[in-house]
């Protein structure tokens, strides 16, 4: 099997459970109104309609779809993010139960209709988790990984050089998390759809601690004095770009969808009799 790629060790994954980084996370721009619609859309016809929302963290996509379906299991690592995501809108929801547990290990309650990973499925230990979900999921259920994220600006090229250059990640590497999954036979790739970019605006103080929501900034992680440097020159560098205060900045989001698998060793290594999902 491939090595994992390094920048996504479980030391990195950690950082999400810190303070500063939930905290932050207010910050970062909104899920597209189109993601939920087209989570919606992948649910086929067999019942219940329930869902399972993987490393969910302030519960985006499990508080935005709990009406909607007949029920909601929001599973987080993070205590800290799940007491932040019972605050929010719909974080109280009765057929919303949320877990504090990692995806490998939480207490599920089969079948799934639909399984959605928003920006956290990178973190988790695929070749534990992926057999796991293909035997959690109805016969027609799907998994859908959603990426969400800005749009490009003016100032990218200053702003790479600022997250090379304070990143308390120093293993990161370009990678392609479809890839990484179909290359282990953990995946199977049936659609993806981009959503259409929607654009809002931000201060920028709100816009400088959005970062301190990502891996490699957590303010726990970073030196004091380098996080106030860090601060200060991104506020320098996207202050020509403000009006009246405010970025006009872009969401993006692309849904990827299909079949989790269990691979022919994982099935040979549990012959001797199936396991709970």
């Amino acid at each position: 099997m491939r090595p994992r790629p390094a920048h996504l060790g479980p030391g990195y994954g950690a950082q999400f459970q810190d303070r500063s980084v939930v905290e932050a996370y207010r910050h970062r721009g909104a899920f597209p109104e189109e993601v939920f619609l087209v989570l919606l859309g992948l649910l086929g016809p067999e019942q219940p309609r329930a869902v399972l929302d993987l490393g969910c963290g302030g519960g985006e996509i499990a508080r935005a779809l709990v009406a909607a379906v007949d029920r909601v299991d929001a599973v987080d690592i993070s205590p800290a993010m799940i007491e932040a995501g019972r605050r929010l809108s719909g974080g109280d929801h009765p057929h919303l139960r949320w877990i504090c547990a990692s995806a490998e290990t939480a207490p599920l309650d089969p079948p799934y209709a639909l399984i959605a990973a928003g920006n956290s499925l990178h973190w988790m230990d695929w070749d534990a988790l992926m057999p796991r979900l293909a035997g959690a999921l109805t016969a027609t259920g799907t998994l859908a990984i959603v990426g969400v994220g800005n749009g490009s600006t003016p100032w990218d090229d200053g702003l790479h050089a600022l997250i090379a250059a304070f990143s308390t990640n120093r293993d990161f590497q370009p990678y392609d998390l479809t890839h990484e999954l179909t290359g282990r036979g953990l995946f199977r790739l049936d659609g993806v759809r981009r959503a259409d970019p929607v654009p809002y605006a931000q201060p920028v103080g709100e816009y400088v601690e959005s970062f301190h929501s990502r891996n490699g900034f957590s303010r726990e992680r970073m030196m004091p004095d380098a996080a106030a440097e860090f601060d200060q020159r991104l506020a320098d560098l996207v202050a020509p770009h403000a009006r009246d205060g405010l970025l006009h900045l872009t969401s993006t989001a692309q849904i990827t969808w299909g079949r989790p698998l269990a691979p022919w060793w994982t099935s040979t290594a549990s012959s001797s009799g199936p396991s709970p999902p």
